[in-house]
């Protein structure tokens, strides 16, 4: 998995393979787990369950990695998403930001950009 930190957007980009999304997810689904990364700005992925109200993904500078906390539902709808990337047969890319009334992303929740493993922009199809 390859993590960058774009701190000037305050958004954090994250590239796997659909294991290491899938790891992911089922680190969400545990409420707690730490995932290492090798490439990238950041080293790894915290994942810390709480009580809520929904999820807050926030950057530990000392430590560069990302932490999400957030309450179980939040975090299933996190980890839901995570595996539809994964499994994502066009590839493509799915945007996390927060805005007021947001399902699951709570307040000041940095944002998320999650590619496909098959690339961050969908794949065209020639037509017969």
């Amino acid at each position: 998995m390859k993590l960058s930190w774009y701190s000037g957007y305050g958004e954090v980009d994250v590239k796997g393979t659909a294991e290491e999304l899938t790891a992911l997810a089922v680190a969400l689904d545990a409420g707690e787990g730490h995932l290492t990364v090798e490439e990238g700005e950041l080293t790894g992925v915290e994942v810390i369950g709480t009580g809520g109200p929904g999820v807050v993904i926030r950057v530990d500078a000392g430590r560069r990695l990302p932490v999400v906390l957030g309450d179980a539902d939040g975090r299933e709808l996190l980890a839901e998403g995570l595996r539809d990337m994964a499994s994502a047969d066009d590839g493509g890319h799915w945007h996390i930001d927060y805005h007021p009334g947001h399902a699951w992303l709570a307040e000041g929740s940095v944002a998320l950009v999650v590619n496909s493993p098959l690339g961050g922009m969908p794949l065209r199809r020639k037509r017969s």
